[in-house]
């Protein structure tokens, strides 16, 4: 599932943890893409702070792009605040 074939590093464990706990995903890549942004901005030096997520789950059924995102972020929790400073998120519900 992640563009590169490595083992994917604590913060994008925990992710993958939480989003299929809180919304039983039936696709779910994640892509670290931290290495594109050193010497930007949320760019800590340790890495796993850029992320683009696609995600397709029923939970999404019959909501719109901004409360898919929120139903995501709900999901993440702290990791927002303390981890991920960007998270690009494709939200779809099956058939979609």
């Amino acid at each position: 599932m992640d563009s590169i074939a490595t083992t994917p590093g604590p913060v994008a464990t925990e992710i993958r943890q939480r989003l299929v706990a809180a919304l039983a995903p039936t696709r779910l890549e994640l892509d670290d893409q931290s290495d594109h942004h050193i010497g930007h901005a949320g760019h800590d030096g340790h890495g796993e702070s850029h992320f683009a997520l696609v995600i397709e789950s029923a939970a999404f059924a019959g909501l719109n792009r901004v409360a898919r995102q929120r139903t995501v972020y709900a999901a993440l929790g702290d990791l927002m605040e303390q981890r991920v400073h960007a998270l690009t998120i494709r939200a779809l519900a099956p058939g979609e």
